[in-house]
């Protein structure tokens, strides 16, 4: 056997992720406030981008795509290298001036404990028991640790814990979920002893909706005893839910594409105004001309100028990617848009790509975290993707999204008394020419929240 060193040529295919390709499968999948983010962090990074601003009537002018070439042909030094600054403060824009804070539970209650009747140390301690208070309004800190921390007696703090547990909302300070519905029971001068043993021992009958054995164990009618598990029901478990949690921000939603029906027809555009349009700066432009003698910052003006010409490339490929992917869309989900949720097709987002001639995972980028706003309401993109169940007559079949929609009109339908078991609604949908089997429906009726038709009986 011969060992030795040689040189050979090997040729071979091979895909290779160029940083241009890295960062236009990047702003694909961005959404309008992060890809948002991300120019302004570009903005700041490469003194060639700048924000076109409008003139005249407000129209924009369309971004030249080869910068290069435009920079060779034209000229648009002005003389004035400022980016545009407002005349006053009034005139800047944030999202701050049409938002506003959510009150926290804390600051609620603390705003109530201002009012109180406590000062000094039994005000301290009201703040106290306030800041130990988890988001959904329960005291996680034992009372005996804080009595021990500050060195105070458990009947002063039960003292000013009572005071904390009559504020609003109702339920809010209490050690566990008994203690926190019969505080609620008793703001409503509605606690019994009937209430209070049913709370204390048979919550997870309750939440079984075992009304028989509840009636036998507290010797009352049915009647009377779906009457109480009512009244438990419609307490608040989590009191403090309805404020906005410790350390969360306010999430918008920003549609990408709008679809307006007008003279009987569809209309589909973009939401060009969510994304600022970029062009490059008029001084960069003169001094890319200048810098021919200067190797080093020709070379830098040169990478930066490459790098805006690919932002700019890549953001409006990702608009009209997205455009293209949600006109398809409309096309395979007319029925949607015309009759409503229950004529939703099955697609996926292979019938996208066949149709666009792209790949499908540029298809899932371009429906992530994107939505349309349209006369139904706002959607995500991938909600219109969904896998399908077989209806007798029909070759497309209907969607589990169009599926779940019958379920529920089945189940908001029926005798309460007698609601429909899950093979009922079986045999209730294979009537209507679908067919599915029971496991299915089961599954579709928990991702809805429904309850099983034990838990959903009324006497």
């Amino acid at each position: 056997m011969k060992l030795g060193y040689e040189l050979t040529i090997d040729q071979k295919q091979q895909l290779s992720m160029t940083p241009e390709l890295i960062q236009g499968i990047k702003i694909l999948q961005l959404n309008n406030m992060d890809l948002f983010d991300y120019v302004q962090n570009e903005l700041l990074e490469n003194p060639i981008l700048e924000e076109q601003k409008p003139e005249g009537n407000g129209e924009l002018e369309a971004v030249e795509v080869d910068i290069m070439e435009s920079i060779a042909e034209d000229n648009y030094f002005s003389g004035d290298y400022q980016l545009w600054e407002p005349e006053n403060e009034e005139d800047r824009y944030y999202f701050e001036k049409f938002t506003s804070e959510e009150k926290t539970l804390r600051d609620f209650l603390l705003e109530q404990l201002s009012f109180s009747k406590f000062e000094g140390i039994d005000k301290e301690l009201g703040k106290f028991i306030i800041e130990g208070l988890d988001d959904n309004g329960y005291l996680s800190v034992p009372s005996r640790e804080i009595a021990e921390i500050l060195q105070i007696s458990e009947e002063k703090f039960e003292e000013v814990l009572s005071v904390i547990q009559d504020m609003d909302p109702s339920g809010v300070g209490a050690r566990n979920l008994e203690e926190c519905l019969k505080i609620q029971l008793r703001h409503r001068e509605q606690l019994t002893d009937i209430l209070c043993y049913v709370i204390d021992n048979m919550l997870e009958d309750v939440a079984g909706n075992r009304i028989s054995k509840i009636a036998k164990t507290i010797g009352t009618t049915p009647k009377h005893t779906q009457e109480i598990v009512d009244r438990i029901r419609g307490l608040e478990p989590k009191p403090g839910r309805q404020f906005a949690g410790r350390g969360e921000n306010t999430k918008y939603v920003i549609p990408d594409v709008f679809l307006e029906k007008v003279n009987g027809e569809y209309v589909l555009t973009t939401n060009d105004a969510s994304i600022p349009t970029l062009t490059i700066s008029p001084y960069y432009k003169e001094l890319v001309h200048k810098a021919k003698d200067d190797n080093e910052l020709n070379q830098y003006l040169s990478d930066r100028f490459s790098s805006a010409k690919w932002l700019i490339k890549s953001i409006k490929q990702r608009e009209d990617t997205i455009f293209n992917v949600a006109r398809a869309i409309i096309g395979f989900q007319k029925d949607f848009f015309e009759k409503g949720e229950k004529h939703i097709k099955p697609l996926t987002l292979k019938q996208i790509a066949e149709t666009l001639e792209i790949h499908e995972s540029t298809v899932s980028r371009a429906i992530n975290g994107k939505y349309i706003q349209c006369p139904m309401g706002v959607f995500e993109l991938r909600y219109f993707f969904s896998g399908g169940v077989y209806r007798t007559g029909e070759d497309e079949g209907l969607s589990s999204n169009s599926v779940k929609s019958i379920i529920k009109d089945i189940v908001d339908g029926e005798n309460q008394k007698k609601p429909f078991s899950d093979q009922d609604m079986v045999k209730i949908l294979k009537e209507k020419g679908i067919e599915i089997s029971r496991r299915t429906v089961a599954k579709y009726r928990e991702e809805m929240g429904i309850l099983s038709s034990s838990k959903r009986r009324r006497f």
